[in-house]
């Protein structure tokens, strides 16, 4: 009772609306008639805004005179591939046999207080075929067709009578909702990867830093969410997100501030995604003449490329669309070039677009007869800014959704022929609402080979073909397919591009760069700006031994222990091996140093050996003047064990002999000064000192102070011997092969011992340095072991301080000091004096007999 109250009170209202409103046309144009129909036994309605009209502002409500604006070209294209549907249909003997598919096509606007006019008109049954007439017609139509666009106004409607709305697309989330809009099915796939795919296409050409222009309806906000995940997983930035209006209230106000906006922005690389219903095609109608030289992203939703004003240069030139992939459909564009009022009278939607693009005169009192016409005109010989051959989006999808409804139609009559056959050729009668069991889960393959599922929930996401907007000149644009994307492949396949192809644009000739911040070179990383997104950013240099072999790094990769670092820190090379070599300078040095000294030390021995009955050598012992010799000749030699290539021997040898020589030869300077001590503070025979000097207890000392040196050492390498080990951060791009010390503390614990040993000898040297007497070397003893002494104290700084084979070096150099300052300041003087005063080396005159007892008790017994 409802539906049918509200079908009287529509009749009622447009009875009363056409009445008042029909009057006479002041133009042809004004009264172009709003629909296109042709009869068939099974009729679909089709809803497009094929042109766009201005109804005067005071009577807009009930004036019928229209201002004719524009064309939509490419709308048009939506009535060609449906009349190119149904023909085909109607000529398969194997879809709907005996049938005849007819339509009523109806001209409808987007935001416009008259989007529900036709539908209504439609609805009810009543038709205006000339002027200040109208009739009922019979409705026939079983589906109804329609864009996105007006999906929400009209499935209201329709839905109250249960008709199936087919919708060309774009795919609208809302409308899938089967609880709202049960009876309205989607042609389009889902765009749910246009996100990851442009997201992919910025990472191709490193575009970091992009801009976005969004419709600002809920289509856009959602699309403008998913877009933002996908560049921040992908490492992108956004520099400014401008939303389109929906509305022309806010449009003047969204021109100038994002004209400013687009100019300053630094980013290169615009996004621009529109819904069908936003004023996208106002917004950047003045951008013909405004270069931006910026690089548009966008989808084949918006066809710039069939504006109406061509013009050689434009912002948008080197355009890349996203554009729904699919198969080409055979014998479609000879359909177009055959096209013409002639062959299709009744379509005066193609005679007023006839008479725009080719200026044919308009006569006849039904506006539909042309005159002076070009004899060649045909669709194909316009440019594609007026009519493009090539079959768009829409156009497939209402081609499939002609099918869907037919193959529907063929299913439902196939299966109510078996259960009740058809007597005396009677045609089947039925509802729009029976189709709906057979469009909820219709699938079917189209002619081009294309597979078509109308349940949204089996929907499969859309491929893509990407086109370059190529402006030739004189306007005639053309889009050239240069790659594709797919989400059913592996992620290294799913976006493919052929660059050579591509038309960037207008003055760009190189592919072109959209970056916050420059990319930073292997061997610098990434640190960021304060404030700033992750794309903006200052490129410092990687750490010592650090390297970053990729551009824009975040981070610095430290090499390995075994490699080092370039000058350019991009790469890790394998380090060197490498020792104090006798090869190198400082080794040479080294060796040749300790050679010549032991030599040296050698003659000074013999020296004392061929002049040992002479008073000097006689003096202070000269037995214990031959061990330190000995000894000395041996700390020159030990030295040569800590050069050359280290290996288990040779790195036990360095400490245990370092420190039984030098422990031999300061407890031979520290004998030889207690015998010093000892014969200089005897004053009579009998007292205990003179027996101890007779005795030779300070000769004891040097085997008991060796022994306890060897104890040390013996615990030593019994606890924690010294190793071979590497030293990988000494010396750039080497390995150092070195000896370890093994146990620390033994390594101090013999160190400190030869130091207390040294500073004894040290002390007992200097109380006797002013002992009198011609021959008495307790000065050059002080002497020596204060150099002795000064050495190894300088040596622990200085050896804590290096690393490497300069450690070495300097133990080296420590040994090869204190061993010349035992040798140079001891026997240096008795050797001038053997050698070249002789006279200075004899007893002149005679001494008390105390004294010569004294000497006598010096000599060494044979």
């Amino acid at each position: 009772f409802s539906q049918m109250f509200s079908l009287i009170f529509l009749v009622l209202f447009l009875q009363l609306y056409l009445l008042v409103t029909c009057q006479d046309g002041r133009d042809c144009y004004s009264q172009m008639e709003q629909s296109f129909y042709k009869d068939g036994d099974i009729e679909i309605a089709a809803f497009l805004h094929i042109y766009t009209y201005d109804v005067h502002r005071i009577e807009r409500s009930f004036s019928k005179y229209r201002r004719f604006r524009w064309f939509q070209s490419k709308n048009y294209q939506y009535v060609l591939a449906l009349v190119f549907a149904i023909e085909e249909i109607n000529k398969n003997p194997y879809l709907l046999p005996n049938m005849t598919l007819g339509f009523g096509l109806y001209n409808v606007m987007h935001s416009h207080m008259t989007v529900m006019e036709n539908p209504f008109i439609w609805l009810v049954g009543l038709e205006k075929h000339v002027p200040n007439y109208t009739y009922r017609k019979q409705n026939k139509s079983v589906a109804v067709i329609s864009e996105s666009s007006i999906a929400v106004q009209m499935g209201t409607l329709l839905e109250l009578y249960k008709i199936p709305q087919l919708t060309l697309g774009p795919f609208e989330p809302l409308l899938s909702d089967s609880g709202q809009f049960p009876s309205l099915y989607q042609l389009a796939p889902k765009d749910t990867s246009l996100a990851h795919g442009m997201a992919s296409l910025m990472l191709h050409f490193g575009w970091t830093w992009v801009g976005l222009a969004i419709s600002d309806l809920p289509k856009g906000i959602q699309f403008m969410s998913d877009l933002k995940v996908e560049l921040q997983k992908n490492g992108i930035c956004v520099d400014f997100v401008e939303l389109i209006p929906a509305t022309e209230e806010s449009l003047s106000s969204f021109q100038s501030t994002f004209h400013i906006q687009i100019l300053k922005s630094s980013a290169n690389v615009v996004i621009l995604f529109c819904v069908t219903e936003s004023l996208i095609g106002a917004s950047f109608q003045s951008w013909g003449q405004l270069m931006t030289w910026k690089v548009w992203v966008t989808t084949s939703q918006w066809d710039f490329a069939s504006s109406e004003k061509p013009f050689l240069l434009n912002s948008f030139h080197g355009t890349l669309i996203f554009s729904h992939q699919h198969s080409e459909i055979s014998g479609f564009k000879n359909f177009l070039q055959r096209a013409n009022p002639s062959k299709y009278p009744e379509d005066s939607y193609l005679s007023r677009f006839w008479s725009l693009v080719f200026n044919c005169s308009v006569t006849g009192t039904s506006c539909k007869t042309l005159q002076n016409c070009p004899l060649n005109a045909s669709l194909e010989s316009l440019p594609p800014h007026h009519f493009d051959m090539s079959m768009s989006d829409g156009s497939y999808n209402i081609y499939n959704a002609v099918y869907a409804v037919a193959h529907s139609i063929h299913e439902m009559l196939l299966q109510e022929v078996e259960m009740q056959p058809v007597n005396n050729g009677a045609k089947v009668a039925f509802s729009p609402w029976q189709l709906h069991p057979f469009l909820k889960n219709l699938q079917f393959t189209n002619p081009a080979g294309d597979l078509v599922n109308l349940n949204h929930r089996k929907n499969l996401e859309a491929e893509y073909d990407i086109l370059n907007f190529w402006n030739f000149p004189y306007g005639f644009g053309r889009k050239v397919k240069v790659g594709w994307f797919s989400p059913y492949v592996s992620q290294s396949e799913q976006l493919s591009l052929s660059e050579n192809l591509i038309e960037w644009a207008t003055g760009i000739t190189e592919t072109p760069r959209s970056v916050c911040s420059v990319s930073c070179s292997p061997g610098f990383r990434k640190t960021p700006l304060e404030g700033k997104p992750a794309c903006c950013f200052d490129c410092i240099p990687c750490p010592e031994n650090e390297i970053s072999n990729q551009t824009d790094m975040d981070q610095c990769v430290k090499c390995p222990d075994l490699q080092y670092a370039n000058t350019e820190r991009d790469q890790c090379f394998y380090k060197k091996l490498t020792f104090l070599s006798f090869e190198e300078p400082l080794g040479m040095t080294l060796v040749c140093t300790a050679v010549c000294f032991s030599v040296l030390t050698a003659v000074v021995l013999g020296v004392f050996v061929k002049h040992r009955d002479t008073p000097i050598v006689k003096a202070n012992n000269r037995c214990l003047s031959y061990i330190l010799l000995i000894a000395l000749i041996f700390c020159f030699l030990c030295s040569l064990l800590f050069i050359g290539h280290p290996n288990t021997t040779t790195c036990v040898l360095q400490q245990t002999m370092f420190g039984v020589v030098f422990t031999m030869a300061v407890c031979t300077v520290l004998a030889k000064t207690i015998t010093v001590l000892l014969a200089f503070k005897v004053t009579a025979p009998g007292r205990r000192m003179r027996h101890w000097l007779i005795s030779g207890l300070p000769n004891s000392i040097i085997p008991i102070c060796c022994l306890i040196q060897l104890a040390l050492c013996a615990i030593w390498l019994g606890t924690s011997p010294p190793f071979i080990d590497t030293d990988a951060h000494s010396e750039h791009g080497h390995i150092i092969l070195v000896c370890n010390k093994g146990s620390v503390t033994a390594f101090y614990c013999v160190l400190g011992y030869l130091g207390s040993l040294a500073l004894a000898s040290f002390t007992v040297a200097f109380l006797a340095r002013n002992l009198p007497d011609k021959f008495n070397e307790a000065k050059f003893l002080t002497f020596s072991m204060l150099v002795f002494c000064s050495v190894w104290v300088t040596f622990l700084p200085v050896y804590h301080s290096t690393k490497g084979k300069v450690m070495v070096a300097v133990e080296v150099f420590s040994i090869l000091a204190s061993s010349v300052g035992l040798l140079g300041c001891i026997f240096v003087p008795k050797c001038y004096i053997i050698l070249f005063r002789p006279e200075k080396n004899a007893l002149k005159g005679f001494r008390d007999r105390i004294i010569s007892k004294e000497t006598d008790v010096l000599k060494c017994s044979s």
